[in-house]
C-alpha cells in the first residue's frame, strides 16, 4: 500500500519593509494568529486577481490603518513550514502617511537595520532581513 502526499497549501504573501528615520518597523503577530509572538514585516495574503503591490496596501490599511510609498520591490523568498510553503514578496517602503494603529498584532517596534536579528522573526522572514541588511549595506 502506498502513501497518500497531500499537497500542502502554498501561500504569497506581500510583506512591508517599512523605513523611517534609519530604523526599520517589525509588528508582532498576536498570541492568536498562526506563529503566535512571532515577529514579521506587516503584509499579507495576496488575493485572485490582486497585484503583490495592491495586496501590500490593502494590508497595510486593515493592518496598521496607514498607507506607505513603496520605493522597490526586492527580491521574492519561499520558505516550507510544516504544514504550508510560503513565498513572500517583500516592498521596501519609505515611511507611513499617518499614525500607525494596530489592529491585529500585539505589538511594534522600530529597529535599526543591524538589530533585526534580535528579535524572534517568522523563519519565513529571516531571508527577507538578510537580503535587505545586504542591500542597505551596499546602499551609497
Amino acid at each position: 500500500m502506498g502513501s497518500v502526499v497531500t499537497e500542502q497549501p502554498h501561500l504569497q504573501v506581500a510583506c512591508a519593509i517599512i523605513e523611517r528615520r534609519g530604523l526599520v518597523l517589525a509588528t508582532q503577530r498576536s498570541g492568536a494568529m498562526s506563529l503566535p509572538l512571532k515577529w514579521e514585516f506587516p503584509g499579507g495574503k495576496i488575493r485572485a486577481g490582486e497585484t503583490p503591490a495592491d495586496c501590500l496596501r490593502r494590508e497595510l490599511l486593515e493592518e496598521l490603518g496607514v498607507d506607505a510609498p513603496v520605493i522597490e520591490a526586492l527580491p521574492l523568498s519561499t520558505h516550507r513550514y510544516a504544514s504550508f510553503t510560503v513565498t513572500l514578496h517583500p516592498f521596501r517602503c519609505g515611511e507611513p502617511y499617518g499614525p500607525i494603529t494596530l489592529h491585529e498584532h500585539a505589538a511594534l517596534a522600530w529597529v535599526a537595520p543591524g538589530d533585526l536579528p534580535s528579535l524572534d522573526w517568522a523563519e519565513a522572514d529571516l531571508p527577507v532581513i538578510a537580503a535587505y541588511r545586504a542591500r542597505v549595506a551596499a546602499a551609497p
